[in-house]
């Protein structure tokens, strides 16, 4: 177990590159909640309903749901005489482009660009989406600075964006495991982006992320992590290590895997906090035939947009949206 290459997760080999000074990735330099006009909202107008956590609500039948909102929606600072942005999208640091997908219509995110930036904790993730076009000869698997350009902000899909609310989605986090590929192809789900379909990416407020720069601009991720609230712990059935900690070996705690559970603490949207075994009177608790809900904070669930665990007659438990989360883990 080691530090995950930046071109590990698409092929090829590569020299780590510094998950070092961080800038925006707009020319907007304060991003702050505050300031009119930042943010982007939904069609309801809520501003709320641009930044991150469970702050929209979808309509299923009758009803309407608490939604998370994975990361922050940044509103363009020019546009030309016909409405469109005229701002560059940039990566926020520097690292490997992953994966550009190049058809608007076959994503909710749109034309997107993933880069993979190195920590000394693993690799993180950072994604740019509804791009209104690609800078010129990006390709997958070349190295990108603080700053470089990745495209122009747009609106895409179109189908679902209007012009008028142009903006990209930015995020910034983990891959959840890197044999996600052969689990999706299992499904037989289409449309495939490989490991970098919003199933397999789980992300942290990315206003904290800026919010962390010290002096020199840098970002201590794992500290960052570290400051991340436990939603709830789970304990978990399983036949091996997690590929999860493999490639994020500082987040395992305590003595090495062995035996056939382990206790996984996660954030509300699913990011992996931490894993560990369990105690003796964990154990004792432990159904089966499933997962364990040890512990749940209905405080930092809040509205619990994610689903992962939900509540019934007082007793917590893994939602389906939790069953699968932890089906793509463990796979």
């Amino acid at each position: 177990m080691g530090m995950i290459m930046a071109a590990s997760l698409i092929g090829g080999a590569a020299e780590p590159l510094p998950f070092g000074r961080v800038v925006t990735p707009t020319a907007r330099d304060r991003l702050d909640p505050a300031v009119p006009g930042t943010f982007q909202p939904t069609a309801a107008g809520n501003p709320e309903s641009a930044l991150f956590g469970s702050v929209r609500t979808s309509q299923i039948g009758r009803h309407l749901y608490p939604q998370f909102h994975e990361g922050i929606d940044i509103a363009p600072l020019q546009r030309n005489a016909r409405g469109v942005p005229l701002d560059d999208v940039r990566s926020v640091a520097g690292g490997v482009v992953g994966y550009i997908n190049r058809q608007p219509g076959n994503s909710n995110y749109g034309t997107y660009v993933v880069v993979l930036h190195d920590d000394p904790m693993g690799q993180v993730y950072t994604l740019y989406a509804h791009l209104g076009g690609l800078a010129p000869g990006l390709a997958a698997g070349q190295s990108v600075s603080a700053g470089t350009v990745l495209g122009l902000m747009g609106n895409s899909p179109a189908a679902i964006i209007p012009m008028a609310r142009a903006h990209v989605h930015f995020e910034v986090g983990m891959v959840a495991n890197s044999r996600f590929g052969q689990w999706f192809r299992i499904q037989k789900l289409k449309p495939d982006h490989g490991l970098f379909n919003g199933m397999n990416l789980y992300g942290i407020n990315p206003l904290d992320f800026f919010r962390s720069r010290d002096a020199g601009g840098r970002v201590d991720f794992g500290r960052l992590l570290g400051s991340v609230p436990v939603a709830f712990e789970l304990l978990v059935p399983v036949t091996g290590p997690l590929d999860y900690f493999r490639r994020y070996p500082s987040l395992w705690r305590g003595a090495p895997f062995s035996g056939a559970w382990l206790v996984i603490t996660g954030s509300e949207n699913g990011v992996v906090l931490g894993g560990r075994l369990p105690s003796p009177d964990e154990l004792r608790r432990a159904d089966t035939r499933r997962a364990t809900v040890l512990t749940a904070d209905a405080t930092v669930l809040g509205r619990n947009g994610c689903r992962l665990v939900v509540c019934d007659n007082g007793r917590w438990r893994l939602g389906e949206k939790g069953v699968r989360w932890l089906e793509i883990l463990g796979f």
